[in-house]
């Protein structure tokens, strides 16, 4: 087994990988093994579930790699204190976006920074309000149909749709995306120093 550079990215979302390789920073990626229907973290508020799904995905590759800094990172869309993952199949991907693009909803990622050698645990999450164009029948078939919301929080991802469906956003937009860069550089920068 190789031992991976001193950041590790727990997570298998291209969208992550890329937003970090954007902004620069050298890192590797070591896929978590926690499986995310298993997850039990009954009752908590959405904020709290994605800050506790974030953590146990960290806490399983940091494990392995106590010497690495490992970032775990979860995002759900939050529609009026229902937490909404990814979709199942086809017909709940068009129930997940039936009632998100009904009215303004919240995406919300959970984000754990650790260094298990130095027993540094950070666990925070950034909240976006997103304010959907109301879709028409035309466009919801198109979208179910082009299957752009496969492994997809909310069953959408902005960076592919969010012209058509996004009138505009309260927050991040790289939190929308998977990973909020801005509060991801001020945890590392708490951590690494």
């Amino acid at each position: 087994m190789n031992t991976p550079q001193k950041i590790v990215l727990a997570s298998a979302s291209p969208r992550r990988k890329e937003l970090m390789e954007k902004a620069g920073y050298d890192f590797s990626v070591v896929v978590s093994d926690i499986n995310e229907s298993e997850q039990r973290f009954n009752n908590l508020a959405p904020s709290e579930y994605a800050k506790q799904l974030a953590l146990a995905k960290a806490l399983s590759v940091a494990r392995k790699y106590p010497e690495s800094v490992v970032i775990g990172a979860d995002t759900i869309a939050d529609f009026e204190g229902q937490i909404i993952g990814k979709p199942r199949d086809t017909e709940h991907a068009e129930q997940i976006t039936r009632k998100l693009f009904s009215r303004p909803h919240k995406v919300i990622t959970g984000l754990a920074v650790i260094h298990l050698k130095d027993n540094l645990r950070l666990v925070e999450c950034d909240t976006t309000i997103v304010y959907p164009h109301k879709m028409t029948e035309e466009q919801l078939a198109r979208h179910i149909e082009g299957g752009t919301w496969k492994d997809k929080a909310g069953a959408y991802a902005i960076q592919e749709t969010g012209d058509e469906f996004v009138e505009k956003i309260d927050g991040s937009l790289t939190n929308v995306m998977g990973l909020p860069m801005e509060l991801l550089a001020k945890m590392l920068d708490k951590i690494l120093t």
